[in-house]
C-alpha cells in the first residue's frame, strides 16, 4: 500500500495473486507496473520521525488538480488489462476532498484502488462507511508498536495506539482487508514480537513491514545493521506461519531468506534472532499455518512506480530520482522507455547486487542503494551478504 504509509516482501497487491492481478496470466513488468502508488497530497495530520513524505498540515501548492487526477486515474487503465493496482496514499489521502470522487472514478474504470489513510480524526465511522461503498476493497494504516509508548513515540501524537487499534478493528468488522504497516528500527525491533501477535489477534490480513531508507524525516531515524536486518527476515518468515500475510518494503533480500528457508535452509545463530523467536513462540505459540511471504521479483522501477503530489514521477515512494511528471507525459511512456527503469528491470547492478545469485530474485533495495551512494544500479548496503562481502559487518552489541 503506501509508502511510507503503504508491500509490502516489497510492495504487492492487496487485490489478486501477486503474480498475476487475479487473472491467471503472469504480468509483464517490463509493460506495466503492478503497483501505481499516487502520494494524492502531502497533507497530514501527524509528524511521524521517519516519514517519506515529511508531510506538512495543508496541500502543498502544484498538487495535481481534480481533473489532472481524473486524467491521470484515465491514463492507468491505459495500461491495459489487468490495470495496474492503484494505491491512493498521502499524506492523509482523507484530506483531498475529492477522494471519494477519484475513487469513484478509478473503480469505474475497473482500476483496483486500495487507500492509505492516516489514524486521525478524519477517519470516522462514517469515513470507513464511505470507503466500503465506494468499492475499496482494502486498507492499510501504520502501527509502528506494540505499546503505546513506542507506536507514539512515533507518530508524535498522545492517545494515537489506542485510535489505531481501534481504527484497526472498525476497518476489520466493516469487512475490509486490512494491511497493517511497520516500520523497523532500532526503538522498535524487539516489540516484533508483540506486534506480530497483536495484529494476529485482530484479524489483521497482511503485515507489511519497511526497512528504513533515509529519506525525508527518516533521516533523523538510525536503521538497523545488515545482521539485525537479516534476522528480521528470519523472524517475519516465521510470522508468516500464523494466518496473515506477510511481506516488507525496502527489504528484497526478505526474498533470499524466504526461498532459503522454504529449502530447509538454517535461522541465524544470533542473540537477537534467539530473543525474537522465543517472544513470538511465547505469546503465539507454535505456527500452524503454511508460510504465507510473498516473494514476487518486484522491485522499485520494475512493478512498482510512484507519482508524487505534484505530478513527478519516481521509481518508488523512498526514490527520489526523478523519471517525469504526467502532466508532460504519459505514465505509460515513462515506465515503459525511461533509460533508468530499463536499467533496473534489466538488473544492470554494479557491486555485489550484480554478481549476486539472486540479482533477479532479490535486487537490493534501488531506493538505498541512491541513498548511499547517489547511483541506483549501486550495491545494497544493508544486505548481509554484501555487507559479508566487503568484509564491513557492523555487529551491535549483544546481536551476535
Amino acid at each position: 500500500m503506501s509508502q511510507p504509509n503503504v508491500e509490502r516482501t516489497d510492495p504487492q497487491p492487496l487485490i489478486g495473486h501477486p503474480r498475476t492481478h487475479g487473472t491467471g496470466r503472469p504480468v509483464n513488468y517490463d509493460q506495466r507496473p503492478m503497483l501505481v502508488f499516487w502520494e494524492t497530497t502531502r497533507a497530514c495530520q501527524l509528524a511521524c520521525k521517519h516519514c517519506r513524505a515529511s508531510a506538512t498540515p495543508g496541500a502543498l501548492p502544484g498538487e495535481l488538480t481534480h481533473d489532472e487526477g481524473m486524467a491521470f486515474i484515465d491514463s492507468i487503465a491505459g495500461f491495459g488489462r489487468p490495470h495496474p493496482i492503484l494505491v491512493l496514499t498521502g499524506g492523509d489521502c482523507l484530506l483531498r476532498p475529492d477522494i471519494f470522487e477519484l475513487v469513484d472514478h478509478a473503480t469505474s474504470l475497473g482500476i483496483p484502488t486500495a487507500l492509505s489513510p492516516s489514524v486521525t480524526p478524519m477517519l470516522t465511522p462514517e469515513a470507513i462507511d464511505r470507503i466500503v461503498a465506494s468499492g475499496v476493497k482494502a486498507v492499510s494504516i501504520s502501527l509502528d508498536g506494540a505499546t503505546a509508548a513506542t507506536h507514539e513515540g512515533v507518530r508524535g501524537i498522545p492517545g494515537h495506539f489506542p485510535a489505531t487499534v481501534a481504527a484497526i478493528r472498525a476497518l476489520k468488522a466493516a469487512g475490509l482487508t486490512v494491511q497493517i504497516n511497520t516500520t523497523v528500527m532500532a526503538g522498535n525491533v524487539h516489540e516484533m514480537p508483540d506486534i506480530a501477535a497483536l495484529l494476529g489477534a485482530m484479524g489483521v490480513d497482511i503485515w507489511e513491514v519497511f526497512f528504513l531508507v533515509h529519506v525525508g524525516r527518516g533521516v533523523a531515524e538510525g536503521a538497523l545493521t545488515p545482521s539485525e536486518h537479516e534476522d528480521v527476515c528470519h523472524l517475519l518468515y516465521d510470522a508468516s506461519q500464523y494466518g496473515f500475510i506477510v511481506r516488507t518494503v525496502e527489504a528484497p533480500f526478505f526474498r533470499r531468506v524466504v526461498a532459503d528457508r522454504r529449502a530447509g535452509g538454517p535461522v541465524p545463530e544470533t542473540v537477537l534472532y534467539r530473543d525474537l523467536s522465543a517472544r513470538m513462540h511465547e505469546l503465539m505459540g507454535p505456527g500452524t499455518h503454511k508460510p504465507s511471504a510473498h516473494t514476487a521479483a518486484t522491485r522499485d522501477g520494475k512493478g512498482i512506480v510512484f507519482v508524487a503530489h505534484d505530478g513527478d514521477v519516481y521509481p518508488a515512494g523512498f526514490l527520489p530520482l526523478k523519471l517525469g511528471n504526467v502532466r508532460e507525459t504519459p505514465l505509460a511512456d515513462i515506465y515503459r522507455d525511461h533509460p533508468d527503469l530499463l536499467d533496473i528491470r534489466a538488473a544492470k547492478f554494479s557491486g555485489q547486487c550484480g554478481v549476486c545469485t539472486f540479482s533477479d530474485m532479490c535486487g537490493g533495495s534501488r531506493a538505498r542503494a541512491w541513498a548511499a551512494t547517489g547511483d541506483v544500479l549501486a550495491e545494497d548496503p544493508a544486505c548481509l551478504l554484501v555487507a559479508e562481502a566487503t568484509s564491513v559487518v557492523p555487529v551491535p552489541g549483544g546481536a551476535r
